[in-house]
């Protein structure tokens, strides 16, 4: 049996962290192909590729990134034993990699993940960006889910799963002052009111456009946001109505700060966990997902 060369794993961490061969040798101080025999080592020995070398940029194979994670806990707990060893406290020794989709409602986000992140013994680390882009980090296997307000379609050849996580209807909400101008009635009332409403690309702003075309309705836009946490602001800011999941605004619906005037029944926010499968799953995410 072969024994592991640790120094070969800080090499192959030092890539993964770099981005490049040439930075990681710069930043070891080696030369690149000496660090290109010690990763080829340090193959050798695990019997696998850590690398998908079919593409110009590195990208970690599957077991690249089992191998990574089992790294970066080596490397921590000997932090941990050096600051105990100086009274230090550290707490986490396992990871879990989230992407969340850039306009998923953040409080969704801390509802779904407060158990994880209540967890001592894992760290939580948690990347923003669009869907697409969370998509390519999934399948290269730097995040272990993605968290999206959008499902991802499976065809015969991907080995991506989605999960329903939750569903909540869609709420037009204002300041308190509103309802004490008029009866508002959906969704006559909204020919001349100024609106606060999701970008285009939202599902949310797809179906509600619907409901207006069928009703001969051209709502007053004032804004058009494509992050919900910007949305949220807006909303509490402004004396315009915001068409938004009540999540998104839950402290405000229950400070008195924002009205709820009408939850649209036709109207669904989704949210879904997108995963992929994997030979070496992260343990934590059968406990997460488990409804």
């Amino acid at each position: 049996m072969n024994k592991l060369n640790y120094h070969h794993l800080r090499y192959f961490h030092a890539i993964v962290r770099e981005g490049t061969l040439t930075r990681a040798a710069e930043s070891l101080h080696v030369s690149q192909s000496a660090l290109s025999i010690q990763l080829k080592k340090l193959e050798d020995s695990l019997e696998c590729a850590l690398f998908d070398r079919q593409h110009k940029t590195l990208s970690l194979t599957e077991e690249g990134k089992m191998v990574l994670d089992y790294a970066e806990t080596i490397f921590r707990t000997g932090d941990e034993m050096l600051a105990t060893l100086h009274n230090q406290k550290k707490r986490y020794r396992d990871v879990l990699r989230v992407g969340a989709v850039s306009t998923l409602s953040k409080n969704f986000q801390l509802s779904f993940l407060k158990k994880a992140l209540d967890d001592q013994a894992l760290e939580v680390v948690i990347h923003t960006g669009s869907l697409q882009n969370l998509m390519t980090q999934l399948k290269a296997h730097t995040v272990d889910l993605v968290l999206s307000n959008n499902p991802v379609l499976r065809d015969n050849e991907s080995n991506i799963h989605c999960q329903l996580l939750a569903e909540q209807a869609v709420s037009l909400v204002a300041p308190p002052s509103f309802k004490k101008r008029r009866n508002f009635k959906f969704p006559h009332d909204l020919r001349d009111i100024p609106m606060i409403l999701p970008s285009l690309e939202s599902n949310i702003r797809a179906s509600f456009d619907l409901i207006m075309e069928r009703e001969g309705i051209r709502p007053l836009i004032a804004a058009e946001v494509d992050a919900m946490a910007m949305l949220r602001l807006i909303a509490r800011e402004t004396e315009a109505i915001t068409i938004v999941p009540p999540v998104v605004v839950q402290d405000e619906l229950k400070n008195g700060r924002l009205i709820e005037l009408y939850q649209i029944p036709e109207i669904r926010e989704n949210f879904y966990a997108i995963t992929a499968s994997r030979r070496y799953p992260n343990p934590y995410l059968e406990k997460l997902l488990k409804k």
